[in-house]
């Protein structure tokens, strides 16, 4: 393990005031961004979909922009994979975008700002009121210092919430005389009831990073705050071979013998697993809450909802992912002020009547009844200091990692102590070097 210790990132630092904070200091509330420089292009990359809430927040944004600098956006959708694996490469050359939302955490937006390829943001936040805007546990994902966050120099800016919940179709959920769980034993109860009626219960995308989010979840029901400390920031030493860890693997693969979840689910990615819960075949997923605007948009023949994992007081979650602005960028003043715009309250309002988790909204402004289940939910976890951050964070490859190790629990080609072996000395290696 390495030596460097971060004890100040420790519980406390989490705690959110509210998830819609009534802000008007820094961004404008309307008329020409404050310094707009008039003409140029934008190249602006991000993975969201057309009718997410970042989405269709984001398009807004870009059309406001347009209209208030007289410059020009050059927008490329780009697949989160193939943003996570050749960002480093891509930022090192001149091929990169100008602004491009990015995954935080040590291992991604850490790893970029200690190789000197992400612009340091903390004067323009400050300039632009986004130090006052974000709440202290937000801005964790903001900020870097060597590569570990929670402290040092601006080099990113969220502007949304997320959080790891439990997708259900209500329909099947009442067909088959089963009551939203409350506890982890009731869900394997509720889950026993599928598989007697031959259902897979619960959809799975092993091939990317839904099986680590789950494996972290049923991790998290039997650790506390110092454990996700430890594992996040190097407070401490990290057993793989004891619980909560342990717990996680083996109860995963459980499920699995169970028939809770599909072993051809190995090779299925996020999206298949996303389109078979609109298609009504699958009764639950454990995922993030950027499915939330898009499953409001599309699904239609059936009633569904959320609830937070069962008995869990930690869950997976943090700030949305982030906007950087590459250090080889040739219009940061451009991008600075893009970020700005989706700051504005109105921005704000709409992801979050779309079903996203705004950071920098007037509440007055969210009406939408489905939303709001989102919004209730994710404060429960913030009411907690619930917020855990992700498995893959710790250490640079180590999604990889875990995406690979699930897959062979997925497909049972290793056992519980093999994957935690596995999993255990990459983490180990990864801390090394990062200290």
């Amino acid at each position: 393990m390495g030596t460097r210790k971060h004890g100040r990132l420790v519980a406390g630092l989490l705690v959110l005031p509210l998830v819609l904070a009534a802000c008007s200091g820094g961004a404008t509330d309307g008329g020409a961004t404050a310094g707009a420089t008039e003409g140029g292009t934008l190249k602006l990359w991000h993975y969201e979909g057309a009718d997410s809430a970042m989405g269709i927040a984001w398009a807004e944004a870009i059309k406001v922009f347009e209209e208030e600098t007289g410059a020009t956006v050059e927008f490329e959708q780009k697949a989160f994979e193939q943003i996570q694996q050749t960002a480093g490469m891509v930022l090192s050359s001149d091929e990169g975008p100008d602004i491009m939302e990015y995954n935080k955490g040590n291992a991604t937006a850490g790893l970029l700002s200690s190789q000197g390829l992400l612009t340091d943001l903390t004067d323009v936040a400050q300039e632009h009121g986004w130090t006052d805007m974000l709440p202290e546990s937000i801005q964790t994902t903001a900020r870097y210092e060597n590569g570990v966050m929670g402290s040092g120099p601006w080099y990113g800016v969220p502007n949304y919430g997320e959080f790891v919940t439990v997708y259900y179709n209500k329909d099947m959920f009442a067909q088959y005389g089963i009551e939203v769980p409350t506890t982890l034993a009731e869900m394997e109860a509720a889950m026993d009831t599928f598989v007697a009626a031959g259902i897979v219960p619960l959809g799975m995308a092993g091939a990317e990073y839904p099986a680590g989010q789950l494996f972290y979840e049923l991790a998290l029901s039997k650790a506390d705050r110092d454990f996700v400390s430890a594992y996040q920031t190097y407070t401490d030493t990290v057993d793989f071979q004891a619980d909560p860890l342990k717990y996680g693997a083996e109860t995963f693969d459980a499920w699995v013998k169970a028939g809770y979840i599909a072993q051809d689910s190995a090779s299925i990615k996020a999206e298949d697993m996303g389109v078979a819960f609109i298609n009504g075949t699958t009764p639950m997923i454990v995922s993030g809450s950027w499915w939330y605007g898009r499953f409001v948009s599309e699904i239609s023949g059936f009633d569904w909802g959320i609830f937070n994992f069962p008995g869990n007081t930690l869950n997976a979650g943090s700030s949305g992912n982030i906007w950087v602005v590459p250090e080889n960028s040739a219009n940061k003043e451009l991008a600075y002020e893009f970020i700005d715009i989706t700051m504005r309250p109105e921005i704000q309002a709409l992801l979050g009547n779309n079903g996203g988790l705004p950071l920098a909204a007037n509440p007055a402004d969210v009406t939408d009844p489905k939303s709001q289940e989102l919004i209730t939910a994710f404060n429960e976890v913030l009411d907690s200091d619930g917020l855990a951050f992700y498995p893959d964070w710790p250490v640079p490859g180590y999604y990889d990692v875990l995406v690979a190790a699930f897959q062979s629990l997925i497909n049972q080609s290793k056992t519980p102590q093999e994957v935690l072996t596995e999993i255990g000395t990459a983490y180990d290696d990864g801390v090394a070097n990062m200290g």
